[in-house]
C-alpha cells in the first residue's frame, strides 16, 4: 500500500508542475493577460467535468443544501481572489519568485489564527514564519525585473490563499467534502468572472488578441483547464491516503521541483541576492513543516 501512496504523490507532483508551467506559458509566453476569461474558462471546464464525474459515480458527491452552499460563499469569494490575483501575478513574475511570495501566505494564516485562538507559538514555527516574511519583503529589492503591478497582485493572492486556508479549516461548512467545496467554488467563480469579463475590458481585449486563432493557444488553454481538474482529483486522492502534514510535504516537494525546472523552460533574469531570497523562503517553509511535525502528538 505504501508504494501506491508514493505513486499517487508522484502523479500529483507531475500534474502540479505541468499545470503551473502550462499556465505560465499561456499567461507570459503567449501573453494572454485576461484572467477573467482564462480563469473563467478553467473553472467552467472544471465545473462541467466535476459535475459529470459526480453523475457517473466516478467521484463521491452528495447534493449540497442551500444553507451549506451559502455558508461556503465567503470561501468561494476568497477562491476567486486567489485564482484571479494569482493569474495576474504569475503573468508578471517568474515561478520561483511567485512561490517565494506565496509562501508568506502562511504568515497571513498565522496572524488570523492568532486573533481567533491565542495559543502559544513554538519557537521553530516563529523562526520559519520570519524567514518567509523577510524573504518576501526583500525579494522586490533584489528582483532585476521588478514589476510593481505583479507584486501588488501577488500580495492580494497570498492574502486570499492564507485566509482561504484558515476558512477551510474553521468554516461551519466543514461537513462538505473537498469535491463539494470545489464544485461550489467553480460555479461561483464562473458566475462572478463572467459578470466581470466586460467591465474589466478582458472580453474586448481577448477578441483582439493576436494569437486567438493559434493552435498553440487553443492547446494551451485546453491543457490548463484539464490539468487543473486532474490536479484536484490527484490532491483529493492523495489527501485521503496520508496525513495533512505529509500532503503539505508533497506540495513542498512539487514546488521545489517546479522551481528547479523552470529555468530550463522559461527565460529568467535572476541574481544571487534574489536567489538567496528564494532559498531562504523555502528553507523557512521546510522548517515550518518540521516544526509542525515536531509539535504533533505521537
Amino acid at each position: 500500500m505504501q508504494w501506491r501512496r508514493h505513486v499517487i504523490g508522484l502523479a500529483f507532483s507531475f500534474v502540479f508542475v505541468v499545470s503551473y508551467f502550462t499556465n505560465k506559458f499561456v499567461l507570459s509566453v503567449l501573453n494572454f493577460t485576461y484572467p477573467t476569461l482564462f480563469q473563467g474558462w478553467q473553472t467552467f471546464i472544471g465545473a462541467v467535468l466535476l459535475l459529470m464525474s459526480g453523475k457517473l459515480g466516478w467521484v463521491e458527491m452528495s447534493r449540497v443544501s442551500r444553507s451549506a452552499a451559502l455558508s461556503w460563499l465567503p470561501g468561494s469569494l476568497l477562491f476567486v481572489g486567489n485564482i484571479y490575483a494569482g493569474s495576474r501575478a504569475l503573468s508578471r513574475i517568474d515561478i520561483p519568485f511567485f512561490f517565494t511570495l506565496q509562501n508568506s501566505s502562511h504568515v497571513v494564516s498565522f496572524c488570523i489564527i492568532k486573533v481567533l485562538q491565542r495559543e502559544k507559538t513554538h519557537w521553530l514555527k516563529f523562526i520559519s514564519l520570519c524567514l518567509m516574511l523577510l524573504s518576501a519583503f526583500n525579494l522586490p529589492l533584489f528582483d532585476p525585473q521588478l514589476d510593481y503591478s505583479g507584486y501588488l497582485w501577488a500580495a492580494c493572492h497570498l492574502f486570499c490563499v492564507g485566509a482561504y486556508r484558515v476558512f477551510q479549516v474553521h468554516s461551519k461548512s466543514n461537513n462538505l467534502s473537498d469535491y463539494e467545496q470545489q464544485c461550489i467554488n467553480y460555479l461561483f467563480s464562473v458566475l462572478l468572472l463572467a459578470l466581470a469579463a466586460h467591465p474589466t475590458g478582458d472580453l474586448t481585449g481577448a477578441l483582439e488578441f493576436p494569437s486567438l486563432q493559434s493552435r498553440t493557444f487553443h492547446c494551451g488553454c485546453c491543457a490548463s483547464a484539464l490539468l487543473g481538474f486532474f490536479m484536484l482529483l490527484a490532491s483529493v486522492r492523495l489527501k485521503r491516503g496520508i496525513s495533512l502534514h505529509h500532503f503539505r510535504v508533497w506540495i513542498f516537494l512539487s514546488k521545489v521541483t517546479a522551481m528547479s525546472l523552470s529555468p530550463f523552460i522559461f527565460y529568467m533574469n535572476i541574481n544571487i541576492s534574489s536567489c538567496l531570497c528564494v532559498v531562504t523562503s523555502h528553507a523557512g517553509e521546510a522548517l515550518l513543516l518540521y516544526s509542525d511535525s515536531d509539535t504533533q502528538p505521537s
